[in-house]
């Protein structure tokens, strides 16, 4: 099936043109018409590979952390039609059998693959290694020192599914952890109140992701460098972002995307009030509170967010980050990370079909997974 009059977002850019889809995945692409019969007919819309969200809890009223498929399919389905087509489902920190019990369910809906939901591209573990003091949202009652035995069983456990484990380097044992698990995952610095050489010892020992940036971690300071400083020095770290305008001002967007040139993936961090209406839900074991599309603990701690990975994909645009840097910190940047990018994150052949049909304003309507419609 070739679809023609589009302006396809490339690993080079727009181009206007078409592309074709075979067997679920890009067959070509090409500028102009190919004058192929029975084509689709973008109408000149933009195409942009579907969105790859790897920081993302829950939604629909559903959370990952719930261990319950059902909620997670929901979430999957929610997701294909906000156009993200492959995700990462990111659990919270709770007890380790609360742990496996999450990553079963997402080994299997992976298996699955149910048609109209987005991919389960692998898991974010972020927690329990965290530091108490810049635990943020993260219930300090499940807090645990870096323990690779325990990960190692939660690994296995899922088949190797987890992409991402979270851990704050000023720990005792954190390095060994980095080192080990590095081995298996992307390792990522995290709810963390280290220092700079403390998150440099991180980085020399295989860490090589930053989580949420900016977010649970020390500020940086012209003679405190910090997670920041050491995470921004190295050209293999890459950093999550979360672009709703309310987890980090517009300047810093901006300025996030000069310390990591090519390096920053957008986020949604969403919780499972993401889709829903004002009012109160759950999030590892304590209460959050919904109200004007802004989730916060009762003691007002910012909770995560309401916010879909296609508004801060907008918001990134809006904030003054050119459209083609915010499209791949959407897509090819974060399929990166977590080693998808040779199946999904470009529109190139040989690529599984995962797009999104959006309007001049990057409003998603309609997406596509595996060359069929959601």
């Amino acid at each position: 099936m070739w679809y023609v009059n589009g302006r396809i977002f490339t690993p080079e850019g727009y181009v206007s043109g078409a592309f074709e889809v075979a067997d679920g995945r890009f067959a070509a692409v090409t500028a102009g018409d190919p004058g192929a019969a029975d084509a689709v007919d973008l109408g000149g819309a933009k195409v942009i590979p579907g969105l790859v969200d790897i920081h993302t809890h829950g939604n629909s009223g559903a959370d990952f952390s719930d261990g319950d498929i059902d909620g997670l399919a929901r979430m999957a389905r929610f997701l294909a039609r906000q156009g993200v087509t492959a995700f990462a489902p990111t659990s919270m920190t709770l007890p380790y059998d609360a742990l496996a019990a999450a990553f079963a369910a997402a080994a299997e809906l992976r298996r699955r693959a149910p048609a109209g939901c987005a991919r389960i591209a692998g898991i974010h573990m972020e927690g329990p290694f965290f530091s108490e003091k810049k635990k943020g949202a993260q219930n300090a009652d499940y807090l645990k020192k870096p323990d690779f035995e325990a990960f190692r069983q939660l690994y296995e456990g899922c088949g190797g599914l987890v992409r991402i484990a979270d851990v704050a380097p000023e720990l005792d044992g954190a390095e060994d952890f980095v080192r080990r698990a590095s081995k298996l995952c992307r390792v990522s610095v995290a709810h963390t109140d280290a220092d700079y050489d403390q998150a440099r010892a991180a980085f020399e020992a295989g860490a090589t992701h930053l989580t949420h940036l900016f977010n649970a971690m020390p500020p940086i300071h012209h003679r405190s460098p910090g997670v920041i400083g050491a995470a921004s020095e190295r050209e293999n770290v890459a950093a999550e972002l979360i672009c709703d305008g309310l987890h980090v001002h517009p300047s810093a967007v901006r300025m996030a995307f000069r310390l990591f040139p090519g390096r920053i993936c957008l986020i949604s961090d969403a919780l499972r009030c993401c889709g829903m209406p004002d009012g109160e839900y759950a999030l590892g074991g304590q209460r959050v509170f919904l109200k004007g599309g802004v989730a916060r603990l009762a003691d007002g701690t910012i909770a995560g967010s309401a916010a879909t990975l296609a508004d801060c994909l907008r918001n990134a645009v809006r904030f003054g980050i050119p459209e083609d840097e915010a499209v791949r910190a959407a897509t090819l940047l974060p399929a990166r990370a977590i080693g998808a990018d040779g199946e999904i994150g470009t529109i190139e052949p040989g690529k599984r079909a995962d797009f999104a049909v959006c309007s001049d304003a990057l409003d998603v309507r309609r997406a596509f997974i595996g060359g069929e419609p959601v």
